[in-house]
């Protein structure tokens, strides 16, 4: 597209961190554990090595970032120390502000929205892919696993292999990559928090989405969710512009 953005927005909680840091196991549906809700520095420290590595991850393509801390009225003063320092001192961020849109609206994002503007402003972003689009595909995938997720290296299935091979003979070599994995680790293990390393990262199946551009290896156990049927279901439902009832349903 010849597009290329000029700052990187990251958004975390001292929640989320926690959770990194070997907090209690967080299930829908049940209670959140005190442990979300009361001070513990140590823990949002510990956590902070996964938002250490996002922000190191985003400056590899040469663009600054700034980490926007989503800020629940339980969090304190000293939690949100930590995560700035983490997110500056530690992965170089320019800035990480402090966030209460959702109780004060766009009056509790106006410093987010300052550091935004400096960091876009930065002469010295120079934005750069990770891999070069002629790298073989396998060198591609192997590249985001090291590079990206600190894994030792990638398994392909013998599956993922052959199709590989498949999707390069037929002319698809040079597509980017786009990994589906789960969103709750760097790992393909969702069990796996913080900033695990010594990992390698199973590829059980390899897909081409030949349209849209691009490459898609399937990490551990992920699924996909299936595609629109031929004439999908909305072409059927309306509104009554007399009723405002929706038709087509049910």
């Amino acid at each position: 597209s010849g597009l290329a953005p000029d700052a990187v927005v990251l958004v975390a909680t001292v929640r989320s961190l926690k959770m990194h840091g070997g907090g209690p196991e967080v299930v829908a549906g049940r209670p959140l554990a005190d442990a979300y809700s009361r001070e513990d520095v140590e823990l949002v420290r510990k956590g902070c090595a996964n938002l250490v590595r996002h922000v190191r991850n985003a400056r590899a393509f040469g663009v600054p970032v700034v980490v926007a801390v989503n800020r629940f009225s339980s969090d304190t003063p000293a939690e949100l120390e930590a995560v700035r320092r983490a997110a500056v001192d530690e992965g170089g961020a320019e800035a990480a502000v402090s966030c209460e849109h959702w109780a004060l609206g766009g009056r509790g994002a106006v410093d987010l929205a300052r550091a935004v503007q400096a960091a876009a402003a930065n002469p010295q972003r120079a934005f750069r892919f990770l891999y070069d689009l002629d790298l073989p595909l396998a060198d591609k995938i192997e590249t985001i696993a090291r590079q990206m997720y600190g894994a030792d290296g990638v398994d392909l299935s013998d599956l993922a292999r052959k199709k590989l091979e498949t999707y390069t003979a037929q002319g698809f070599g040079k597509l980017p990559i786009c990994m589906a994995k789960t969103h709750l680790s760097f790992s393909h293990d969702a069990r796996l928090k913080g900033a695990p390393s010594g990992f390698r990262v199973p590829v059980r199946d390899v897909r081409a989405a030949a349209g849209a551009g691009f490459v898609y290896p399937l990490l551990g156990e992920m699924q996909t969710m299936p595609g629109l049927s031929t004439r999908p279901g909305f072409f059927d439902i309306d509104v009554d512009p007399e009723t405002g009832r929706a038709i087509g349903l049910f």
